[in-house]
């Protein structure tokens, strides 16, 4: 069997009909089945047996059209024993497209040195598209304005009406995926004209150069996805590049109302306008959930563009009319190419570490104390001390927190009432916390800073886009 890095297969050998009548000439003429035989290359592929011995091409014979030539004129009881011919056609064990197994890669043919960036991992541009991290919260009621509210990465974008967002265990059977984002709505509203709500995702530009996005080596982007909604007809997937004021839209439908249906949207290449390369928000994709008239009074732009706002969700539904309306999306992939491939699923380490390069949270658990940082007193009520960042963030971050403690000498726990960052990178911050009341604290003495075990306690910090 032929093995990608092992040894190619020949070609059938043809022996050709036999020579029976030797007439002390030195040409002959060679026949397959009666028929003048022509159907070689070169004569390198003859093997020619003379008196029991193999010719030399070239050298020995050579061959013309149907004729065997020898170097010299045979002898009346020469026996030309066979004249064989490896088949003209080398099979050097190529595959046809899409043929090959796992099976059939030697163990050592493919190494990491010779995958591209995309073929080796990371081929999806989204982050945590399997709805598996949800570091803020896994359920957020009574939602009413823009935010990141429970899944990471995904911020939900709305003017009116008001929804639970949560982190939901309806899945698509079958496909491995263990959380969705999950939008219900609980009260309607009326979208206006300049209105809209969708989910977003934000990309940074200095992760989008491998796409030659503004030359004419522009890569197409295929975006893939779950959607389960109420609401049935026509929805509106976007890519926005913040950078140029470009878009493109695709319209996609859910034909049947709460089943899980894959959608596969191709974008083509836009050779106008390339993304930044650095740490600012490129490439948002956009999935519309509702918008106004606004938005929705032209004709839709299914090719690159300078948006047109009336140009970017024609064609919408309302899925935001009804509080029976419910909407969960999983499973979001979008890569380069013309052609969605199976889902790209990570492991929990790599994609919590990619969720905190834009927020990082300790929580508390309801069980025990979780340790943020080590540092002293610098007054009676306040404390400096350094909290280090699992990864490096995006941007220097903010710093939001609830229900923290300090711990100084003889394991007293004092409440802490605010909190600020005095200074920040991306690989750690200073912050300075100040005791809830009195002045528990002896400058210059060491402390300790936890979040307590309450599920409300936390700290974080915020390096979004």
């Amino acid at each position: 069997m032929a093995y990608i890095g092992k040894t190619p297969v020949l070609g059938n050998f043809v022996k050709l009909d036999a020579i029976s009548v030797v007439n002390g000439q030195a040409a002959y003429t060679m026949q397959n089945g009666s028929v003048n035989f022509t159907s070689y290359d070169n004569v390198n592929q003859f093997l020619v047996s003379l008196n029991g011995i193999l010719q030399s091409p070239t050298d020995s014979f050579t061959v013309s059209g149907s004729t065997l030539t020898f170097a010299s004129n045979l002898s009346t009881g020469d026996v030309i024993d066979f004249v064989m011919v490896l088949g003209n056609t080398l099979d050097v064990g190529t595959p046809s497209d899409n043929t090959v197994t796992t099976a059939k890669l030697a163990d050592d043919a493919v190494t990491n040195a010779k995958l591209s960036f995309n073929a080796n991992q990371y081929r999806n541009i989204i982050i945590n598209g399997d709805m598996s991290i949800a570091q803020r919260a896994t359920s957020q009621s009574s939602v009413t304005t823009t935010g990141y509210y429970t899944c990471d990465r995904f911020q939900w974008i709305a003017d009116y009406g008001t929804v639970t967002l949560s982190q939901d265990t309806t899945v698509p059977s079958g496909q491995g995926f263990a959380k969705s984002y999950k939008v219900d709505v609980t009260t309607a509203g009326t979208v206006s004209s300049g209105g809209y709500v969708l989910v977003r995702q934000k990309i940074e530009g200095q992760n989008l150069q491998y796409l030659k996005k503004g030359t004419s080596n522009a890569k197409s982007l295929t975006l893939s996805f779950w959607i389960q909604s109420t609401k049935t007809g026509t929805y509106i997937a976007e890519l926005y590049d913040a950078d140029n004021n470009r878009q493109i839209s695709k319209a996609y439908t859910v034909s049947s109302s709460n089943t899980w249906e894959k959608k596969t949207l191709t974008f083509d290449g836009d050779t106008s306008g390339a993304f930044g390369n650095d740490n600012g928000g490129s490439l948002f994709l956009n999935l519309y959930l509702s918008a106004g008239t606004d938005y929705t009074s032209g004709t839709l732009n299914t090719s690159w563009n300078s948006s047109t706002n009336a140009n970017r969700v024609v064609g919408q539904v309302n899925a935001q009319d009804n509080t029976a309306n419910n909407i969960y999306f999983t499973g979001v992939q979008l890569e380069a190419g013309t052609t969605a491939s199976d889902f790209e699923f990570l492991p929990v380490d790599v994609n919590l570490q990619r969720c905190q390069r834009y927020y990082f949270r300790r929580q508390g658990d309801g069980s025990d104390q979780r340790a943020v940082s080590n540092g002293f007193a610098t007054t009676t009520n306040k404390y400096r001390g350094v909290v280090v960042f699992p990864i490096t963030m995006r941007s220097n971050p903010t710093l939001t927190e609830s229900a923290l403690e300090t711990l100084r000498p003889g394991q007293v726990n004092d409440a802490v009432s605010a909190g600020s960052i005095i200074d920040a990178s991306v690989n750690a911050a200073m912050v300075e916390l100040i005791a809830d009341s009195g002045t528990p604290y002896t400058a210059g003495n060491g402390l300790s800073v936890r979040v307590t075990s309450s599920t409300s306690a936390f700290i974080a910090f915020d390096g979004e886009l």
